[in-house]
């Protein structure tokens, strides 16, 4: 099957799982494990870009975090309902990819629509294990489904050491000028994306990772127990 990997993280936005999880995900695609990114919405709703620029954005910094995959299911922004036609697209998504670990958005955010993504997939990652849900599809058993910060954090319950990463991560976001460079033109408009919104979240990490006993680090939220072999690492 083609495209399947073993790490899937779902952002309602092109730009979500840079901001959430680019230092994880470039550190673990380093190692050469296969991770994938999937957006729900073309990001069609957003102040500034537009849709194709949106994908050009997406597509150089899929190539910078060094991705196996990158996907869109063109679900609309500021329209994520979660019924069951989009509950069906993100379930059909996983039993494609089948990974062994999904991440999506945490769950109370400031953007409804990361919350709505955190809901959708969450019912989605259920949906994948129900052999007669989609039957024309083989189910798919989900490790885990972790949920990484865009925004506030909080109920942290694991973080990922960075400290390599992390500026891969800055030239990741770096990718999307579109959200993130300051003004300097009348074809764009100001929003808090483009007043220094970069090091704020490096600043974040760099906060959490001195709560984690490293340079930087990125946060995760869990809703279920995660299993770890060891807690000491020969």
């Amino acid at each position: 099957m083609e495209h399947t990997v073993d790490i899937l993280v779902f952002g309602a936005h092109a730009d979500d799982a840079e901001i959430g999880m680019g230092g994880t995900i470039a550190g673990h695609a380093s190692r050469g494990i296969k991770v994938g990114i999937c957006d729900l919405t073309r990001s069609e709703m957003s102040s500034n870009g537009n849709v194709d620029l949106r994908e050009q954005e997406a597509e150089q910094a899929a190539k910078i975090l060094g991705l196996t995959y990158r996907g869109c299911l063109g679900l609309p922004d500021r329209g994520l309902t979660g019924d069951a036609e989009q509950l069906a697209a993100v379930t059909r998504e996983i039993r494609l990819r089948r990974p062994r670990i999904v991440f999506a958005p945490y769950w109370q955010d400031r953007h409804p629509d990361h919350n709505a993504c955190s809901a959708i997939v969450e019912e989605a990652v259920f949906n994948a294990k129900l052999r007669r849900y989609m039957p024309e599809l083989p189910p798919a058993q989900v490790e885990q489904l972790i949920y990484y910060y865009i925004n506030d954090q909080r109920d942290l319950a694991l973080t990922v050491d960075i400290s390599d990463m992390i500026q891969l991560k800055i030239d990741a976001l770096g990718a999307y000028r579109s959200q993130f460079d300051p003004i300097d033109d009348g074809d764009r408009v100001e929003t808090p994306l483009t007043q220094g919104y970069v090091r704020r979240v490096e600043y974040r990490d760099y906060l959490t990772g001195q709560g984690a006993g490293c340079d930087y680090a990125e946060g995760f939220a869990l809703k279920r127990p995660h299993k770890v072999s060891t807690f000491i690492h020969s």
